[in-house]
């Protein structure tokens, strides 16, 4: 199978201890995440060949996250080493009533300060057969944007599948551009698209009527209507997927997820995740899976039941990375979701 390529920025995670708030903290827990970097190790951790291209500091923080990603056997070998430091984000996790919170702390990062050119994508992608990204990339700076665009045009010339997770993150977009001006260009070069309940009402104002998320129940047939309309602005596009998470409180969700292809709306289970573990990720394990079961399976049905079993488990996993296997996540898909000890 050819490789899936991800492309985007791996932080620094430092948590506050359980549910510890910022203020209680006199310690944090070190690890490390990134939407695009999740996203290859759920691959890798399929199975499949998955590469991360990134611009990481030549210091020992940035070696240290190299070799994190090795050891979940992604490939490391695009990285594009330079600047002068690694992002940093900050995790204050929520239970109950009380939402989780995140700081970032990644300006003049290193993949902030990439320009056009420093990435030579035509020798990266000439042998790929998927390449990713997600929103927060552009978020990032013009440069990142800039980039990305690069990679989406390189790989449509070359035939190569891309997707994308819409990811908005309104905390990001600080260098003077709107989310909607800088994504139309990139997501007119994809192939797949991601979002969540809000990614296509905050970035293009494309949005199901009667949704309310915080009444803990999402209906997957109003989003039919969402994939409609960005098949119409984007017609490259062949698959519209939507993470349907009801949020009943911070330790409590449903998840589900449905996907349109032009003509039919399939929608996977609904499941009750009653105890949520880290919900950071849950995304990007999604995505993974999706891409998984997409390459793997030829059923788009069986596809999108996958990704929402694989980043079903993922909450319960604390940190950044999906660490299940292909078979966990069929076993649930089948049903079993006990729990038992496997002995």
């Amino acid at each position: 199978m050819k490789p899936i390529i991800t492309f985007g920025e791996i932080m620094l995670r430092l948590s506050t201890p359980g549910f510890q708030r910022f203020i209680q903290a006199d310690h944090f827990v070190a690890t490390f995440g990134g939407g695009e970097a999740n996203v290859a190790v759920s691959l890798a951790n399929y199975g499949l060949p998955s590469a991360y291209v990134t611009r990481l500091p030549d210091n020992d923080l940035g070696h240290k996250c190299e070799a994190e990603l090795r050891k979940y056997r992604v490939d490391t070998r695009h990285i594009l080493w330079g600047g002068d430091r690694l992002g940093v984000y900050f995790l204050e996790t929520g239970a109950v009533s009380r939402g989780s919170k995140v700081i970032y702390d990644r300006a003049h990062s290193a993949i902030a300060e990439v320009q056009p050119g420093m990435i030579d994508w035509e020798a990266i992608l000439k042998e790929a057969g998927w390449f990713h990204w997600t929103g927060i990339t552009p978020a990032i700076s013009q440069g990142a944007a800039d980039v990305c665009l690069e990679a989406i045009q390189t790989a449509n010339r070359l035939g190569v599948t891309v997707s994308c997770d819409l990811n908005y993150r309104k905390n990001l977009w600080k260098y003077g551009k709107k989310a909607g001006d800088v994504m139309e260009a990139l997501v007119a070069g994809t192939d797949i698209i991601l979002g969540n309940e809000e990614d296509a009402e905050k970035v293009f104002g494309i949005h199901p009527e009667g949704v309310d998320v915080t009444q803990g129940h999402v209906e997957g047939a109003a989003y039919e209507s969402v994939g409609r309309q960005l098949m119409a602005r984007f017609p490259r596009a062949r698959k519209v997927i939507i993470t349907l998470r009801g949020s009943i409180s911070a330790s409590h969700n449903s998840w589900s997820g449905v996907l349109w292809d032009g003509e039919q709306l399939f929608q996977a289970p609904t499941y009750q995740i009653t105890h949520i573990v880290d919900r950071v990720g849950g995304g990007d394990s999604f995505m993974g899976g999706l891409i998984y079961g997409l390459l793997t399976y030829d059923d788009d049905q069986k596809a999108l039941d996958f990704a929402v079993a694989a980043s079903c488990l993922k909450h319960t996993i604390y940190a950044d990375f999906n660490l299940v296997t292909v078979a966990e996540v069929e076993k649930l898909m089948q049903g079993d979701a006990s729990g038992r000890v496997s002995r």
